[in-house]
């Protein structure tokens, strides 16, 4: 009997029974591979299915044990795994290429390992002498880690099983395993999703914690199939800048912990180092008395941030005007440049607009079109926004100025490094006591008139009376630049 082939796209994992150029499922190129069919799913045939076993099924009222914690000693690396890892989960950690991946487990290996636990460090790209050179360099040979440079799954769990039960597995990287059951190269899509299940099924029987590193496309998107990443209980993404010196580790998914948390590392000669106080460093070098910068009071996670938003707005002598936007969401900044256009009166159709987070870090949340529009009137106008203001707050499309979550936690951090006022939306707990004051901000009428007046005194000659700011309804400001 002829062996029968399948194709399998390898960035979504569809099957095809023919090759094609453009996969139809994810319209991505060059990316249907051919594989047998005995390594796909479903492939075991009909005749050969076991018969299930009854089990038991249980209600919602049952006990609720917290899940047993493993603190590896590395705080901001236990911060974004919600506490410590948990006995028996699965981790996959992506990011580019030398940004510190394996910087940061060999350092958590090795602290977990002083500790006592035995800790096991296979790596598929690296032989053994590469990674005792970066121990050496680390200052981590004394610490008591297994290694192994092996890619073979079954090999590795059958290794595993043998003496006391590993509190902690590295596998670096997935897309370097391969199994024997599989009928195909390491890499594709079949090979990645049977190596990653061999280890799930290890580490749930166990007790172990696996950590398993993934490559990732130039999209920034974890290559393989994305099916891996619903099977794991975890998906921490290790991003940073090439001309900065620090990293972040933001953790995309987590069953045992919250989302969107981050841990704040800083690149050193001798590995990494957590950075305890972010705002401080992200502040760190921060130009008060220049225009179109303003501070961010965020939240990433359940950490608050303060970050500066840097704004240049200048004439463009092109047809179509620039929009450069680096850290933020360019869709965001284009709907605050409408709602600056349309309730605020100002004209920033012919000018080319660049924004930027400064120190490299990545925001998400609306809370941060407040600062965005504060810096981009300020660059507009001239006008040097207070040193001691931080701003937070979501822009509607009617220009209210919209509450957001934690307030208070944004202003605490405020208050903890030196800012003396707010302005954001009203409201909040107000039997709270704060060191910093909230200007209330309603309206975007109301900032631009307030910057705009700013602008005007700072413009105004010795013994000249004040402008009056022209308004309509009290929240539409006209202003002519």
């Amino acid at each position: 009997m002829a062996k029968r082939s399948i194709f399998i796209c390898q960035s979504c994992g569809a099957l095809s029974n023919r090759w094609q150029g453009k996969c139809e499922a994810c319209e991505a190129w060059n990316s249907i591979v051919e594989e047998g069919a005995t390594s796909g799913i479903g492939a075991q045939a009909a005749g050969l299915a076991k018969k299930g076993k009854i089990f038991a099924l249980e209600g919602l009222d049952g006990e609720d044990r917290p899940a047993p914690r493993i603190i590896c000693g590395i705080a901001e690396l236990d911060r974004v795994t919600g506490g410590g890892f948990v006995a028996g989960s699965v981790l996959l950690i992506g990011g580019e290429p030398g940004i510190g991946k394996s910087t940061l487990l060999i350092q958590a290996s090795a602290a977990l390992a002083r500790k006592g636990e035995r800790v096991v460090y296979v790596s598929g790209e690296e032989a053994v002498a590469q990674v005792r050179m970066r121990a050496q360099r680390l200052g981590l040979s004394n610490a008591n880690v297994e290694l192994a440079a092996e890619t073979n799954v079954e090999d590795i769990v059958a290794t595993l099983s043998k003496g006391p039960k590993p509190a902690l597995i590295v596998i670096d990287s997935i897309q370097t395993m391969w199994s024997s059951m599989q009928d195909s190269t390491p890499g594709t899509v079949t090979q990645v999703r049977g190596s990653a299940q061999a280890l799930i099924r290890f580490a749930k029987t166990t007790g172990a914690c696996v950590i398993l590193v993934g490559h990732v496309t130039k999209d920034g998107q974890i290559a393989g199939p994305r099916v891996v990443e619903h099977m794991v209980d975890a998906v921490l993404s290790f991003e940073g800048e090439g001309g900065h010196h620090f990293r972040i580790l933001r953790a995309m998914k987590n069953r045992f912990g919250p989302t969107d948390e981050i841990g704040v590392f800083e690149m050193t000669g001798l590995g990494l180092a957590e950075v305890s106080n972010p705002s401080a460093m992200f502040l760190a070098g921060r130009e008060a008395q220049s225009a179109g910068t303003a501070v961010l009071a965020g939240m990433e996670g359940t950490r608050p941030v303060l970050v500066e938003i840097q704004a240049l707005v200048a004439p463009s002598s092109l047809g179509t005007p620039r929009r450069a936007v680096v850290g933020w969401d360019p869709a965001r900044l284009s709907m605050v440049i409408a709602v600056l256009e349309a309730h605020a009166g100002l004209k920033l159709g012919q000018h080319d607009i660049y924004l930027n987070v400064a120190g490299g870090l990545r925001i998400s949340e609306p809370a941060a079109d407040l600062a965005a529009a504060a810096a981009l009137i300020s660059s507009l106008t001239g006008a040097v926004l207070p040193a001691q203001n931080v701003y937070f707050g979501e822009i509607g499309l009617s220009g209210a100025v919209r509450p957001v979550v934690h307030a208070a936690l944004r202003r605490k951090e405020a208050a903890k490094l030196g800012f003396s006022h707010a302005v954001g939306p009203g409201g909040g707990d107000k039997k709270e006591n704060f060191a910093l004051e909230l200007q209330s901000c309603s309206h975007i009428g109301a900032l631009v008139g307030d910057i705009a007046a700013r602008a005007a005194a700072a413009k105004r000659k010795p013994g000249e009376p004040p402008a009056t700011a022209r308004a309509s309804n009290g929240a539409r400001a006209h202003l002519d630049y």
